[in-house]
């Protein structure tokens, strides 16, 4: 481990005096005000295992969060992106320059719900949800809107995000027996009950080019529901456990991470075409337990689930091929949860192999063709 950490080149080891003050409310245990731009944290390292670069972002000394996997995090150009972090006590949201590591707060709150953020499609501010209220802050001004508020006798559920268009939000709710998703109109605030049950319901995500939502009941089934909760479709995917679950770009399929309950079967990536009620497999997997996509679906990336071999791998669509990037290491597999930006070109991820869960980056633009 010592040798290990011997090989780290730090980043950014000679803050200024303005940083240097920025971290005086974080030593002092305050929660430090919005707008703090806060010195990079960058780690550049070698793999052990490939010797491909990697690049920690933020220190393992306090924890970090990316939002939800099916959420808006990275600019579309890879520029910036949103995370959260509890350096100040309490977790907050900021938004971190990719070229120089800086990060700049973005809140001052209470119980932020940190899986919640999530960019505007104009990429000029963010939402979230915190203390029961869904937020949009403005990047140039650190503004904050009100949204709306949960219902009275309900608390946020897991799960919020924003249509394509930016006109719709989707938030789930939750009380003792009963779960509910709610449509939120942006330009006016109001909220309607799109379905509700007594079975958890997780995860929604816009379906692209269509005025429907996809949903996670129960954690073992997916559900496709109009805006007005009308065509409330379960989706007839594999028997089992599901994994991360992902629109297509043009709406018309869901990939999602198949578990079979019989542990000598591979975990495989499976597509589901909705209209045609129709599921097949993509590709077998070396034990993945999360994956994302890029921008085409055509690379994914895993998290493999062994203790033997906890790796971060690519795996090619068209030949069904995996190629190994890094070391995860994570104590739980599954928080890795990786990401692809937008343009494809980096791939970013959670672990704690270091310490704390902490945010971590890959460029793998010599093995990944840029999407727009």
């Amino acid at each position: 481990m010592v040798v290990y950490i011997a090989r780290l080149s730090i980043v950014n080891t000679q803050p200024s005096r303005r940083a240097f003050l920025s971290l005086l409310p974080t030593a002092c245990g305050l929660a430090a005000d919005k707008g703090v731009l806060l010195p990079s944290e960058a780690v550049r390292y070698s793999d052990p295992a490939t010797e491909l670069p990697v690049l920690r972002l933020t220190d393992p000394s306090h924890t970090s969060f990316l939002p939800a996997y099916f959420g808006r995090p990275i600019s579309r150009r890879a520029n910036f992106l949103l995370y959260s972090n509890d350096r100040s006590g309490e977790f907050q949201a900021y938004r971190m320059d990719l070229k120089t590591g800086e990060s700049r707060q973005l809140t001052s709150v209470k119980r932020l719900e940190t899986a919640s953020l999530t960019l505007m499609p104009d990429e000029k501010s963010c939402c979230y949800v915190a203390d029961g209220v869904v937020s949009q802050v403005n990047f140039s001004n650190s503004r904050v809107r009100e949204i709306c508020r949960i219902s009275d006798g309900f608390e946020a559920g897991n799960g919020f995000s924003i249509s394509e268009d930016g006109v719709y939000a989707f938030l789930a709710e939750r009380k003792p027996g009963k779960s509910r998703l709610r449509l939120v109109n942006f330009a006016k605030g109001a909220t309607t009950t799109i379905v509700e049950g007594d079975d958890e319901i997780t995860d929604p995500e816009p379906r692209p080019r269509r005025a429907g939502v996809l949903y996670r009941l129960g954690g073992r089934e997916l559900h496709v529901v109009n805006y007005d909760g009308a065509q409330n479709q379960k989706l007839r995917t594999q028997a089992g456990g599901l994994g991360p679950a992902f629109w297509s770009s043009d709406g018309r399929t869901v990939e999602y991470l198949g578990l079979p309950d019989d542990r000598k079967r591979l975990n495989s990536i499976r597509e589901y075409t909705a209209d045609a009620n129709e599921d097949r497999l993509l590709a077998p997997t070396s034990q993945y337990v999360h994956f994302g996509r890029n921008a085409d679906s055509s690379v994914f990336v895993g998290s493999g689930g062994s203790k033997a071999s906890p790796y971060l791998l690519l795996l090619v669509r068209a030949v069904k091929r995996e190629l190994t990037l890094c070391e995860h290491k994570a104590s739980d597999p599954r928080m890795v949860a990786p990401i692809f930006s937008p343009n494809s070109q980096k791939v970013f991820f959670h672990t704690d192999r270091h310490g704390k869960p902490a945010i971590y980056s890959m460029g793998v633009d010599r093995l990944v063709e840029e999407t727009e």
